[in-house]
């Protein structure tokens, strides 16, 4: 086989997998949205993953675009297109950066309610892809993408550009916003935060949205001015890198079995996320009794007031019973 035939076969190989992945998306709901379709169908995921790693501990495995075994580059071209997280940067074994599960970056980006003309900050710019189909839909100049590793900058800076796309990538401690670009219409983190860096809030306009992950779901915010935000947690679950930096911290642990909780309601999603929310403050036996009393309430039920005294979650009502601070030791 000629190299002229192979390198025609791997980009049909490449566009048939994007394109499926792509109808993949759409036929699981994600992707009602045609401007939004569109940009997944624009911008191929490859590009931004030429290589990432499998495996847990001494069991990593990398597998990469330019891998001279055949059967190798196949399996990365068919990882890279499943609907999964992918591990794309270890320090000392530690995982410091991946590509989201393409299904819940559709519904981030959904749920971020952006309008044209929007400008959009990105806190965690991971290999640029959410850069890319946010390009895609406002336009180069709406997006800042913001990491703290220049490696991590200078990699997603090059994806970008192969694909004629270019934001503002800019290197720096997210928790401390981009002031320099502000202000901004809508903030989007690709990090779990232990709580919401009040920074953001004064960079941006009233009535914008911080889209977070926090505990293990997503709390979308609307922020009345620099002091104030409010808003509820959407039902979708979410797992991410925790955000690093000068002003991060570790997001709190929650209660297990020590506390003889029952093992089966430990691993229960929606008590899992109680837990975390309401580490520190709740006794997770006080934590168990109420969410059993309040009808085991899923994630939506939950919410986050951020004032400039502090931060608490809630249940229900930010002016109800249920009330917890955020970020107590």
């Amino acid at each position: 086989m000629g190299a002229h035939t192979a390198r025609t076969e791997t980009r049909d190989l490449r566009e048939t997998a994007h394109a499926a992945q792509v109808r993949e998306l759409t036929a699981a709901g994600v992707l009602e949205d045609p401007l939004w379709r569109a940009a997944f169908a624009a911008v191929p995921r490859h590009v931004f993953v030429p290589y990432f790693w499998t495996g847990r501990g001494a069991g990593h495995e990398r597998l990469w675009a330019e891998d001279p075994d055949p059967e190798r580059r196949a399996r990365w071209l068919r990882g890279v297109y499943v609907d999964t997280p992918l591990a794309t940067r270890l320090r000392d074994g530690r995982l410091v950066s991946s590509s989201s599960q393409p299904s819940l970056m559709a519904k981030m980006l959904h749920a971020l309610d952006v309008r044209d003309g929007d400008d959009v900050l990105e806190i965690g710019a991971g290999t640029g892809y959410n850069a890319a189909l946010l390009c895609h839909r406002l336009g180069d100049e709406h997006v800042t993408t913001v990491d703290l590793d220049e490696e991590i900058t200078d990699s997603a800076r090059a994806h970008l550009a192969r694909l004629g796309y270019h934001p503002a990538v800019v290197t720096g401690d997210g928790a401390r916003g981009c002031p320099s670009r502000a202000p901004f219409d809508r903030i989007m983190v690709t990090c779990t935060l232990p709580l919401i860096p009040h920074a953001w809030l004064g960079q941006c306009r009233p009535g914008a949205r911080i889209l977070a992950p926090l505990s293990t779901g997503l709390i979308a915010l609307t922020v009345r001015d620099a002091d104030f935000a409010e808003g509820r947690f959407l039902h979708t679950s979410a797992y991410f890198v925790p955000l690093r930096g000068a002003t991060a911290s570790p997001p709190p642990e929650p209660g297990g079995t020590a506390y003889g909780l029952p093992y089966e309601l430990v691993e229960n999603e929606r008590f899992q996320f109680m837990l975390v929310l309401t580490a520190g403050v709740l006794h997770p036996r006080e934590a168990l009794d109420l969410w059993r009393s309040e009808g085991r309430p899923a994630r939506e039920r939950f919410g986050v007031s951020v004032g400039p005294e502090g931060q608490w979650s809630w249940l229900d009502d930010p002016q109800g019973p249920y009330v917890w601070p955020l970020g107590e030791p």
